[in-house]
Order: C-alpha cells, then sequence, then structure tokens
C-alpha cells in the first residue's frame, strides 16, 4: 500500500478491490469524528436509558397516606387501587395536617382524610387517574350502601357485592397486544439507525469521490486500478465502517436496554437488529453508487451539496413519510406497498419486522427488488463515475457523463 494509494502490481481484480477497501477502511475508522461521534451517540442512548430506567423506578409504586375516618378504607384503597394497575404503598397517618405536610416535600403522592362517604384528597398538582377513579368507586359504594340500609334493604353489601360482579361481555377480533408500544418503538429506532448511517456513509462517498477530484489523487489511483475498481472499494469500504458502527450503537443500545429492564421484548428487539445489518447492507449498496455517481460530475467541494441534494431527499422523503405511516399502521396497505419500494424498503421494512407480522414473501419480495434495482443503480452509477471522475473544472451535466465510455 502505497501512500497515495493502493500498490496492485501483479494483484488479482479481487485483491484490488480488497486493497482499496482496505485504504477506505483505516481511513475512515483512525478519524476522530468516527470515534467521537460513535462515543457520542451510544452516551447519549445510555443516559437515554438511565433516564427512563430512574422515571420508571420512582413511579412504580404510589404512596399514599390515611388518616382519621379514612384508615378504615385503607386495605379497600390498596386492593382498588393494584386493580387498575396501580401499585399503591398506604401507610396510616396521625393527622390531616401531617398528610398535607409529607405531600407537600414529596413523601406521599397523595393524602387522605374523612369519611369513606365523604373523601377529601391532597395531592401535589395532579392526582393519578387510577388513584382518582379508586377513591370514588369507594365514596360511591358507601354512599349506595348507606341509601340501601335506609331504604330498608335488609343485606346491602349482598346487592353491592352483586352489582360489583356484573361485568360487560367484550368480544375482541384480535387480542391485545401489551407489548405493542415496544415494538413499535424498536422499529422506530431501528428505521432512525439505518437512515442515518445510509445518509451519512453515502454522503462520505461522494465525498471522498471529489476530494479525491480536488486533489487530483484519483488521476494516481487510476494510473494503477480501473474506475469500477476503484468505485466498488471505496463503496466496499465505507460500507463497512458504517456497518461496523450501526453495530456498536445498536448493539450496546440493546445491551443497556434489556440489562436495565427498560425493554423487555429482547427477543423481537435481536431479531429486529439481524434484520437491521441485512437491509443496512442493501440500503447502503442501493445508495452508493448513485452517490458516487453524483459525487464525480463536480470537482469542488462547495459543489458537492447541489448534486447529492436529490439523493438525500428521495432517502429523507422515505424516512419522514414512511416511518410515520409504518408506526400510525405497520399493518396497514399503505405501510406495507411502501415497504416493498426499493428506495424506501431498506428503512422500513425492519421497522414493520419490528411492530407488526410481516410475512416471509414480503421479505423476500422486498429484498429481491432491492438486489434490480441495487444491479441496475451500480451499472448507472459506475457509468456516470467511469465518464466523469477525471472531469475537472465546471460541473459535468448528466447527459454528457452518460455518454458511451471514452476511458
Amino acid at each position: 500500500m502505497s501512500a497515495t494509494g493502493p500498490d496492485t502490481a501483479g494483484q488479482g481484480p479481487v485483491r484490488i478491490v480488497a486493497l482499496v477497501a482496505r485504504r477506505e477502511i483505516t481511513t475512515r475508522l483512525r478519524t476522530k469524528a468516527f470515534a467521537f461521534g460513535t462515543l457520542a451517540i451510544v452516551a447519549g442512548i445510555a443516559i437515554y436509558v438511565l433516564l427512563i430506567n430512574a422515571l420508571f423506578s420512582d413511579s412504580e409504586t404510589t404512596a399514599i397516606g390515611v388518616s382519621g375516618q379514612a384508615t378504615h378504607i385503607a386495605s379497600q384503597l390498596e386492593a382498588s387501587a393494584n386493580e387498575l394497575g396501580l401499585e399503591a404503598d398506604v401507610t396510616t397517618l396521625a393527622s390531616a395536617e401531617q398528610g398535607r405536610s409529607q405531600v407537600d416535600s414529596g413523601e406521599l403522592d397523595a393524602a387522605v382524610s374523612g369519611a369513606a362517604s365523604d373523601l377529601e384528597v391532597v395531592a401535589e398538582s395532579e392526582l393519578d387517574e387510577r388513584l382518582h377513579a379508586a377513591l370514588t368507586g369507594i365514596t360511591q359504594q358507601q354512599v349506595l350502601r348507606a341509601a340501601l340500609a335506609q331504604a330498608g334493604v335488609d343485606d346491602p353489601d349482598a346487592v353491592l357485592g352483586e352489582a360489583n360482579a356484573a361485568e360487560l361481555d367484550v368480544t375482541t377480533l384480535e387480542p391485545a397486544d401489551p407489548e405493542e408500544g415496544q415494538r413499535l418503538a424498536v422499529g422506530a429506532i431501528m428505521a432512525f439507525l439505518l437512515f442515518f448511517g445510509i445518509s451519512t456513509y453515502g454522503a462520505y462517498v461522494a465525498q471522498g469521490v471529489v476530494e479525491e477530484k480536488s486533489s487530483r489523487v484519483v488521476e494516481i489511483l487510476l494510473a494503477a486500478v480501473r474506475p469500477w475498481q476503484l468505485l466498488l472499494g471505496k463503496v466496499a469500504g465505507l460500507g463497512l465502517v458504517g456497518l461496523i458502527q450501526l453495530v456498536i450503537i445498536a448493539g450496546l443500545g440493546l445491551v443497556m436496554a434489556t440489562a436495565s429492564g427498560v425493554l423487555t421484548v429482547s427477543d423481537v428487539a435481536y431479531a429486529t437488529f439481524a434484520w437491521g445489518v441485512v437491509w443496512y447492507v442493501l440500503g447502503f449498496f442501493l445508495y452508493a453508487s448513485v452517490f458516487a455517481g453524483a459525487g464525480s460530475l463536480v470537482s469542488r467541494q462547495e459543489d458537492m451539496q447541489s448534486v447529492v441534494t436529490p439523493v438525500t431527499m428521495i432517502l429523507v422523503l422515505g424516512f419522514v413519510v414512511g416511518i410515520n405511516v409504518t408506526m400510525a399502521d405497520p399493518g396497514g396497505t399503505t405501510a406495507a406497498v411502501m415497504s416493498l419500494v426499493p428506495f424506501f424498503a431498506p428503512m422500513l421494512m425492519p421497522g414493520r419486522i419490528a411492530a407488526s407480522d410481516v410475512t416471509g414473501w414480503e421479505i423476500a419480495l422486498a429484498a429481491g427488488l432491492t438486489v434490480l434495482m441495487i444491479l441496475v443503480l451500480t451499472w448507472l452509477g459506475g457509468k456516470i463515475y467511469r465518464n466523469a471522475v477525471l472531469h475537472m473544472g465546471s460541473r459535468l451535466k448528466l447527459a454528457e457523463a452518460l455518454r458511451p465510455s471514452k476511458v
């Protein structure tokens, strides 16, 4: 390996591509941007996981104090709250004033006093809806019990028992999925990571092409290798760097989330991670050659943005529109159709796999269409790159770049 490029004397095509790829990998992995960027994202994920874990830990149990006549409903209140999904810790207080003081200091979430038929509740800012429902139910039962007794009913408690036992007969067409929220979150996060990886390293491909043109290093490189070998090596090398970063970020994020208990659908998360790797490879090769071809049309970094913007806009459109549609109804027709479109599939299909039941034929069809589009765009991007990479000066028009090659 020389200072400016690979030493390809006597090397076969595969070996030459590998040398170019290794050059890109070693160059990018040694940059501070890669190290600091990866560490910053991982640190951000760690802080987020710790914050969510702390918030959930603090809100696991609701502390309630009862005083005066309300002490008689302590066990009933705790049972009612638990039935509504609220883990309540009910303690007895000496007075209502003590309850107010402890709510003000944050020791209690709520303080309850007064008779069961006329309860008084003190909360810091807002009363939990489940606790409100539990207390309202107790008050209504007490009022009804008194009314039944006044009406001469011999056994008011038996009547209340029958009333409480009455339930609606509900038939659901589909079973409820208690993990739906987490599945959607996993899908959305993976879609974002894929969008970030493909767009970032795709842009790096274009940036590298322009850098080599502006410094005329490409002329030295093409004296030793063919254009397609240089392009393929560059794409493969940068794609692998992006894959390494994706694996580090997503892998550590999953480990931290599952270890802390924030994420409980570990099987779904790791399956989505595996599919994410597959779709990153497909998505990167889909866009990378287009980025390279676009970058080869210009010779200055200042002009690069104008040629890569159309490609980036397709990525952004697919991510923004697709992710909203997918998260709203991952099993719907619109999400299914969009996830089959090659330009959107790499970001949307892993999200759909995480959030809904995607059939095998859908995955296979999306992958097959994407591979076909990769072949078309690789040929097209390679043709543009081959014809434009040695062009210096003003921006080369796309029509001129698509003319028969002279290289």
